[in-house]
């Protein structure tokens, strides 16, 4: 039993994979990482159903209330699955009451689809090399973004939190990496996606105070931690995301 989630902050697309045999237990934590996919720079999510065990389709009304949560955010996402057609659960999403999801015979039809919609109206990005100099450029993003779409109030700490994130890709990812910025809403997202798959771990998270006694690895993120509203990391095809909110 298993959710796999995978991100792309350059599309802001996240896919979440379900794995297992349906049950209580299965839903509640796939709940918790549909709040956390909700709180992130996630503008659609394609939910993956291929691998679910839930022959009588008895997860539907769990799936609708997901669907109805993501909609009704204060930050709407669109959500969207993916299923065989023959199965049970595919038929009862599909034929709903009232307004219902889209559902999807394969992963790559939802990408099409989604990709088709997606606006950049409100997304800014840069794709900068792994070089100290090109945390600089990291902020001048982040300025930028908070000029354009008139966020004053939010310009510093966008400014610290992308300089971080910029940062620690320079230093531990040592790849090229990509600077999203992208408003959502009431929601201003900071997102830094590099090539290397392994996740950054802060020190000691609970602890955001006196920054004079941190470990200097892990400063950057108790930084993000104690400013973002939220923040977390995500796999992607080929390396990962990491990504703080703002509001």
């Amino acid at each position: 039993m298993a959710v796999v989630v995978t991100g792309e902050a350059t599309t802001a697309v996240v896919e979440m994979t379900a794995h297992g045999q349906w049950s209580q237990h299965f839903g509640e934590q796939f709940s918790a990482g549909l709040r956390l996919c909700l709180a992130g720079p996630s503008a659609s999510i394609i939910i993956d159903l291929h691998h679910l065990d839930d022959p009588r389709g008895l997860s539907m009304p769990f799936w609708m209330a997901a669907w109805r949560q993501a909609r009704l955010a204060p930050s709407p996402v669109r959500v969207v699955f993916c299923l065989p057609g023959m199965t049970t659960l595919s038929q009862r999403l599909r034929n709903a009451e009232g307004t219902r999801p889209q559902v999807f015979a394969t992963a790559p039809e939802a990408r099409i689809a989604i990709a088709a919609r997606n606006s950049h109206a409100d997304r800014l990005q840069a794709r900068l090399s792994p070089r100290p100099d090109c945390v600089r450029h990291a902020r001048e993003l982040a300025d930028h973004a908070c000029h354009a779409w008139r966020l004053p109030h939010l310009l510093h700490d966008t400014s610290l939190i992308a300089s971080e994130l910029a940062s620690n890709a320079v230093q531990h990812a040592g790849t090229d990496f990509v600077v999203t910025m992208s408003r959502h809403a009431t929601r201003l997202h900071v997102a830094v996606q590099d090539g290397a798959p392994e996740f950054p771990r802060p020190h000691r998270p609970e602890v955001v105070s006196p920054p004079a006694t941190l470990d200097p690895r892990g400063r950057g993120l108790l930084l993000v931690h104690a400013i973002a509203a939220a923040w977390g990391v995500m796999p992607t095809r080929g390396g990962k995301v990491v990504w703080a909110t703002l509001t």
